[in-house]
């Protein structure tokens, strides 16, 4: 059974790393002592050892130990024996090179389909999606395809903004984005404010934190789903 924790960010505004999340994932990664943290995404380029401790120190006060799969000699069989797992936050299309550089893609999907913890966070939530079309991110590298685990049925815009009409930036909205999106593809986008996460249990997918998340329709309104609202119906 699909066990997944797919938040729009791992940082509030005036928090610590995983801070606003971390006595949800006390309890999500109850029954894993040893979490497996994927670091290809590398914000700001920074190494995968220092993205990795940064990650060590945030779960260590959940008593909990990270270990960073680049460490691993074999990384499918690391993430086979993996107890849980953790992709964190970046680049989403150097994310996805990496796991395809790596032959990821299929033991990643196995092990989280057959229900080891996944918790993602923003690049690593953006690749629970479909397809990483819907990422803020620049396309700095350039992966073999845009397809991503496909964990839940619908694409995913974490750090969703809406638009603040007290600029005078011109620029396109999210919104205005994923419009464009839909006119040359069709699966659903939720947008996922920051402090929210999709909570996936089995065929259940949950929105938990307390703001709503804004949904995506080929040929419909976008519209507000309510925390607590099930999305499993979206295709």
């Amino acid at each position: 059974m699909k066990n997944i924790f797919i938040a729009s960010t791992s940082t509030l505004y005036g928090s610590g790393y995983l801070e606003y999340i971390l006595e949800e994932l006390k309890v999500f990664f109850k029954e894993a002592n040893t979490i497996l943290f994927i670091p290809y995404a590398r914000p700001s380029v920074i190494s995968h050892d220092d993205y990795t401790n940064k990650v060590k120190d945030s779960f260590s006060k959940i008593k909990k130990t990270v270990i960073g799969i680049h460490s691993f000699e074999n990384p499918i069989d690391a993430i086979k024996k993996a107890e849980g797992i953790f992709v964190g936050g970046g680049n989403t299309f150097v994310l996805l090179n990496e796991l395809y550089k790596h032959n990821l893609i299929t033991a990643l999907k196995n092990a989280v389909t057959n229900g080891t913890p996944y918790l993602g966070t923003s690049a690593g939530s953006n690749i629970c999606g479909l397809t990483i079309k819907n990422t803020n991110d620049m396309p700095i590298v350039y992966p073999p395809s845009f397809n991503a685990l496909g964990l839940v049925p619908f694409n995913l815009n974490p750090h969703f903004l809406d638009p603040n009409t007290t600029l005078k930036h011109m620029g396109e909205t999210r919104e205005t984005r994923i419009k464009e999106f839909h006119g040359f593809n069709t699966q659903p986008v939720i947008g996922l404010r920051e402090g929210s996460w999709l909570l996936v249990k089995g065929d259940s997918i949950i929105l938990k934190g307390s703001l709503t998340a804004r949904i995506f329709e080929h040929e419909k309104i976008p519209y507000e789903v309510e925390p607590e609202t099930e999305l499993n119906t979206l295709k």
